[in-house]
């Protein structure tokens, strides 16, 4: 027992050392030299140590990034706000558990899942082409962006509600939300993560904050005004950020509280054509991925933005028009105009799968992961059909006709249950769910 009481003294002595260095070197890069001296007198740490002058900052700020996140997953969030759905908003329940395991070496030959058999419903119409939709991260809203501008806001208990074969209540609306406050259109959602506020990125160079808690909002009660066309928009895990990918190369990081903006001091050399397509952050925000119109995947680091990571030509000479994590954080799927679907080894950027049969050259299409990661969906173009292989095994197992006049735009998969919506270009949005 003594012996494991010494070493873990041992322990806090050294922890104790090295951060009385990094606060030494802190204030000293700041040009705090007296309160340094006053530091390394009362701690008897050299006034010479070597440490990186924003190592304090940084470790600060990854820790503080992972114990909200922690928080976030372990805690309900009180009822905020009075709005029928939205009392909880924020209480994330328990994702539907993921055994999948893209690294492990295995012979997946002829050993490919099922992809459940889903009904569908349309479930409202734009008057232009609706263009993206988002779900809230706890899956009980969705909304939608279109080229009329407008942004509708459904709530999925409605939605299910409505699909009910004998509904004894007469029509269900599941739209609870119409916001209006673009002159262009939109290109992309995000929701926050605690509070009941919508984001959209539109091509009128705005990112615009709507308060969904609020019956009688129709326009936003925040705008940040942008230098570029806003195609992409993602908040980080902690809600205090959110990154912008633009017409401009490098991703654009804000400050909501401030409004400031923030750009990667040390960014890769990236061509004319380095316009981003897609940006989203990883589950703890310790990273972030754009897909751009140079057909390149870049992994940045979420504390000090600097690019870890270019996978050049990733699809080829062909935009990259999305890219997201795993939940793990190892793995980021992308799809391109090349007509692929690809996943990355984040540490190594290596090619692990290909999801081919799939024909996507024209709009800025998905792909992505069903809520347990077993199967990833897009679209085909030329057959109007979305397709669905197993992750692991790259299979195709289901190719089903949309329903959409037209090729889909977006497709988007709830978070925590088997449910997804397609948008059109015919200007409708559907709602499809695994049939039980």
């Amino acid at each position: 027992m003594e012996g494991n009481n010494l070493e873990q003294t041992l322990q806090e002595g050294k922890l104790y050392r090295q951060l009385n260095s990094l606060i030494v070197a802190h204030l000293l890069h700041h040009n705090l030299t007296q309160a340094a001296r006053a530091v390394a007198a009362a701690t008897m740490t050299p006034l010479d140590v070597e440490a990186p002058p924003n190592k304090l900052l940084e470790l600060v700020a990854k820790g503080l990034a992972v114990e909200k996140d922690e928080m976030l997953r372990g805690v309900s969030s009180s009822a905020l706000f009075d709005l029928g759905g939205a009392s909880a908003y924020g209480s994330i329940p328990a994702p539907r558990v993921s055994s999948v395991d893209f690294s492990a070496v295995q012979d997946t030959k002829g050993s490919s899942k099922s992809f459940p058999k889903h009904e569908t419903r349309h479930l409202s119409e734009h008057k232009n082409i609706a263009r993206c939709a988002r779900f809230s991260p706890d899956g009980r809203f969705v909304a939608t962006g279109s080229a009329d501008t407008s942004i509708k806001l459904f709530e999925i208990s409605k939605i299910k509600q409505m699909m009910l074969p004998d509904s004894k209540d007469g029509p269900v609306r599941p739209v609870i939300r119409t916001f209006y406050d673009h002159v262009q259109p939109i290109n992309d959602l995000d929701f926050h993560p605690q509070s009941t506020v919508l984001i959209s990125g539109a091509k009128d160079h705005t990112i615009k904050f709507f308060d969904f808690s609020k019956a009688t909002a129709k326009r936003a009660f925040r705008v940040i005004q942008d230098t570029h066309n806003v195609r992409s928009v993602s908040f980080h895990p902690s809600g205090d950020f959110l990154l912008a990918g633009t017409d401009h190369p490098i991703a654009h990081l804000y400050d909501v509280n401030t409004f400031q903006c923030y750009l990667s001091a040390n960014p890769p050399e990236i061509g004319v054509n380095g316009a981003i397509n897609q940006v989203r952050y990883s589950s703890t925000g310790g990273m972030y991925v754009t897909a751009s119109k140079d057909g390149a995947i870049r992994l940045w680091d979420g504390i000090s933005a600097s690019c870890v990571r270019s996978i050049v030509g990733a699809h080829g000479t062909a935009e990259a028009t999305s890219a997201c994590f795993t939940k793990d954080q190892r793995f980021v799927l992308s799809c391109g105009k090349d007509s692929t679907v690809k996943l990355w080894e984040i540490g190594t950027g290596r090619l692990v799968k290909q999801y081919l049969g799939s024909t996507h050259t024209q709009s800025r299409c998905q792909a992505v992961f069903n809520d347990t990661e077993e199967f990833v969906l897009s679209i085909d173009e030329p057959s109007n059909e979305i397709v669905i292989w197993d992750s692991l095994t790259a299979e195709k197992v289901a190719k089903w006709p949309s329903n959409h006049i037209g090729a889909p735009r977006w497709i988007e998969h709830s978070p925590t249950e088997a449910a997804f919506i397609s948008c059109g270009t015919d200007r409708s949005v559907r709602f499809w769910k695994e049939i039980l």
